[in-house]
């Protein structure tokens, strides 16, 4: 029997089957599956039948219909990325959250929706053995759960401690998928770490929250390993220092976010003459003038002085932020958020650029 091996590229687009970053944005959700009560898998595919090269722990930033505006949101790939013509995202539904509410409750099958990606840089170190401890709390267990997905698929010899926190035994996203993987895989080794039994009174394992004492239980090597999280900020701030607690290197913990702080990124050196000038910037939309030192990021002072903008990551990496430039020009420092034709039409990410002049937003 003959047998064709067809092997995915390791990155870039080739071809026209390959889905192209910088030309592509319309996808189809094609499927739609419920993993917990509040949480769901939207499966999308190209409406042109191309293939999607991502890494895995990558994500999409997605622009949703919800209102007059469309509302942009950035969402992990949870799926692997070796079955390239279609990726998934799983959405936990949030109180009162505005798209994931939308989502749930209009996103059907075949529905069209515009997205730009893959983009992000979560994804785990080429090179040398595999040994890692991916750890999770709630629906941040979708990029990791991807990277998983990942190894299993390549049936690539690894050494993996998979972790994961949530409310309750019922809020253990793909719970059975992951005793599955378990069963198969020789490397992995699960913990499961719900913080009540409610619902599931029978629980055999611990619960609480992740500590010092519960890490050197469950993964006494972890200096040795690279501690891949995700999750909200308080779990993430709580892991990050208990990896350094107990001795992981600053450079072997990696952690994913789309929630940080407004922060001023060091960007490219500029004059000191523009550094030290203090220049206008207008909103047009909502009839605002601020001052923004030349030092200041477009976003940061925005906030501070109480002007709406969408922002997510704050660092150039998701386009949540991306607004049109009207005049002006500012010193843009970007990390794959924004797409050189975007650039050429005059959009910019607020949250990485420095003003070089006045500038008028249409905001």
């Amino acid at each position: 029997m003959d047998i064709d091996l067809v092997t995915r590229p390791s990155g870039g687009a080739a071809g026209n089957n390959v889905w192209d970053p910088e030309l592509d944005d319309t996808l189809v959700c094609i499927d739609i599956h419920q993993e917990t009560a509040d949480v769901k898998s939207f499966t999308f595919a190209s409406p042109d039948g191309k293939r999607f090269d991502f890494e895995s722990g990558q994500y999409f930033l997605f622009d949703f219909p919800v209102g007059d505006d469309p509302e942009a949101r950035c969402y992990s790939i949870s799926s692997s990325p070796h079955r390239s013509t279609t990726f998934t995202v799983t959405v936990k539904l949030v109180v009162n959250g505005r798209v994931s509410n939308w989502l749930h409750d209009n996103l059907a099958k075949g529905a069209t929706i515009k997205a730009q990606g893959p983009l992000g840089h979560f994804v785990r170190p080429r090179g040398g053995p595999v040994k890692l401890l991916l750890l999770s709390g709630g629906s941040g267990i979708t990029p990791v759960m991807s990277i998983l997905r990942d190894l299993a698929d390549r049936y690539e010899p690894a050494d993996i401690v998979f972790m994961h926190a949530a409310r309750t035994p019922l809020d253990l996203i793909f719970r059975d998928e992951l005793n599955c993987l378990a069963s198969r895989m020789k490397g992995l080794r699960l913990h499961f770490l719900p913080e009540t039994v409610i619902g599931e009174p029978s629980w055999p394992g611990l619960t609480g929250r992740i500590t010092p004492e519960f890490m050197k239980l469950a993964v006494p090597d972890i200096a040795d390993r690279t501690v891949m999280c995700c999750g909200p900020a308080p779990f993430m701030a709580a892991a990050r220092s208990i990896s350094s607690q107990l001795g992981v290197p600053d450079g072997s913990y990696i952690e994913e976010s789309f929630d940080a702080a407004v922060i001023d990124e060091p960007g490219l050196p500029i004059e000191e003459a523009a550094a030290a000038r203090v220049w206008q910037v207008e909103f047009q939309k909502q009839n605002r003038k601020i001052e923004v030192k030349g030092e200041q990021t477009v976003l940061s002072s925005a906030k501070k002085a109480g002007v709406r903008l969408p922002s997510s990551c704050s660092n150039g990496v998701c386009g949540t932020c991306k607004s049109k430039l009207v005049s002006g020009s500012v010193e843009m420092n970007h990390n794959g958020g924004i797409r050189q034709r975007e650039i050429d039409a005059g959009m910019f990410l607020p949250c990485c650029s420095k003003p070089l002049s006045d500038l008028v937003v249409d905001r």
